[in-house]
């Protein structure tokens, strides 16, 4: 009897082993590995990703996702799992798309190819570490392009880094520079505390801040007195500090917050950043100081777009816009329509007066601002020899359509702005004056024609 219990009790054993295994295989299938044929229909029914013109940038076919333009806007589309978005706007809009809704986007396949293009080709050059772009149409607030370097296709995601995976436009943060002084001084002119050519007294150095202060310098040599437009010119620190010398903290901070920093960019559902823009009540005289030229503030290229945008757009802030089809963001207007075309035409003549050669191409308006920022470590300072080059500008000078912002990061060869995104910046606009047959509006020199 004890026999037969013993053999019994073995074989229940050995049962229990085997349901233990099946259960155990089960679980890892659904862990691990979605069935196949659970795969297919829900990579089948989930709808595509695709560009303003149509070009399609996703879509499934045999029961995978594939993505036709390979590396085209890889890091805004983002990618898939085996039933889910995990990045990008994959992620993002992962409900619509696997109830099988399209996703139709703003971006613009040919201005995404150039932007895309220019950073490859300039930044391996430069040495440089990352970099993006950002393309607005300007009464709109379209996101034409938002470029990112190194590239990254979706097709064979997992060779690649979280890193390169990364959106840079939306969510790399940085001290955009000088790029600001285009803003800051459109405010001034906006308060009517200063003209384009209002003279002030500008050593190379100047004190500022009072018993808690300290001593802002300029980088490129010029006159001893420098007007507006030729602080704008000459991009000096020193000149800026006189600019809003007199300009209310609580005014100026204002600005800068109608111009979209230190806020969140209204674009539902996809995923940004923010940059930092200090608190009123830190605000004393030097904090003030530095933020007219860039320093202690922060920003993403998206956000430097927009805020140049309002500029570019007669002075009203318009929200910018991923998809087709959302309700568009705030608007809202930051400065009067006439001092917005006053500050077009005086970066109009910052690029023609100073760096034509670096931005500008001749026969044609472009208006812009180079920036250079020293990469900032926190509260402990800033990173020796590590800088940002930013460029923000606009074309048509006069009447724009497109606003373009340029960020690149860590060059080591030739890392100030105008070396670096200016460039970047006037071959963009050159494939975009190609794409529109745009002809010249201004007289060529007798040897061009």
């Amino acid at each position: 009897m004890e026999v037969k219990i013993q053999s019994r009790s073995r074989w229940m054993q050995v049962f229990a082993l085997v349901l233990f295994l099946t259960l155990v295989w089960a679980y890892a299938q659904l862990e691990w590995g979605v069935p196949q044929g659970v795969k297919r229909s829900v990579m089948q029914a989930r709808g595509k990703i695709v560009a303003s013109d149509g070009t399609v940038l996703a879509r499934s076919v045999d029961g995978k996702r594939v993505y036709p333009q390979g590396k085209l806007a890889g890091q805004v589309i983002g990618m898939m799992g085996a039933t889910e978005g995990l990045e990008g706007l994959e992620a993002a809009y992962n409900r619509s798309l696997e109830g099988g809704q399209d996703l139709k986007l703003t971006l613009d396949p040919g201005m995404q190819s150039a932007a895309e293009a220019m950073l490859a080709s300039f930044l391996p050059k430069h040495e440089a570490e990352y970099g993006s772009v950002v393309i607005l149409e300007t009464r709109t607030g379209r996101i034409l392009a938002a470029a990112s370097y190194p590239p990254f296709d979706p097709n064979v995601w997992r060779g690649y880094s979280p890193e390169t995976r990364r959106n840079r436009p939306f969510l790399d943060i940085f001290e955009p520079g000088s790029t600001i002084k285009g803003l800051v001084v459109a405010a001034a002119m906006n308060e009517q505390l200063t003209t384009p050519n209002t003279v002030y007294d500008t050593p190379m150095r100047r004190y500022v801040g009072g018993r808690w202060g300290s001593t802002i310098g300029d980088s490129v040599d010029h006159p001893p007195k420098l007007t507006t437009q030729q602080v704008l010119r000459y991009s000096s620190n020193v000149g800026m500090s006189h600019i809003v010398e007199h300009f209310p903290a609580e005014r100026l901070h204002g600005y800068l917050g109608r111009y979209g920093f230190g806020d969140f960019p209204e674009l539902p559902t996809a995923m940004t950043s923010t940059g930092r823009l200090q608190p009123l009540r830190r605000w004393d005289d030097l904090v003030r100081a530095t933020n007219a030229f860039g320093q202690g503030m922060s920003s993403t290229t998206l956000q430097l777009a927009a805020a140049y945008n309002t500029l570019a757009n007669d002075g009203r802030y318009v929200s910018p816009r991923l998809v087709e089809g959302e309700a568009a963001g705030e608007r809202r207007e930051v400065l009067r329509p006439e001092t917005a075309r006053t500050i077009r035409k005086m970066l109009q003549e910052v690029i023609e007066e100073g760096i034509s050669s670096q931005a500008g191409i001749k026969g044609y308006a472009l208006a812009g601002k180079t920036g250079t920022s020293q990469v900032s470590a926190g509260p402990k300072g800033y990173v020796p020899n590590l800088y940002d080059s930013t460029f923000a500008g606009f074309f048509p000078a006069d009447a724009p359509r497109v606003t373009i912002a340029v960020m690149a990061h860590g060059a080591k060869v030739g890392y100030h702005g105008s070396q670096l995104a200016a460039p970047i910046y006037r071959d963009i606009t050159a494939e975009i004056i190609s794409r529109w047959a745009t002809p010249p509006s201004q007289p060529l020199p007798e040897e061009e024609k």
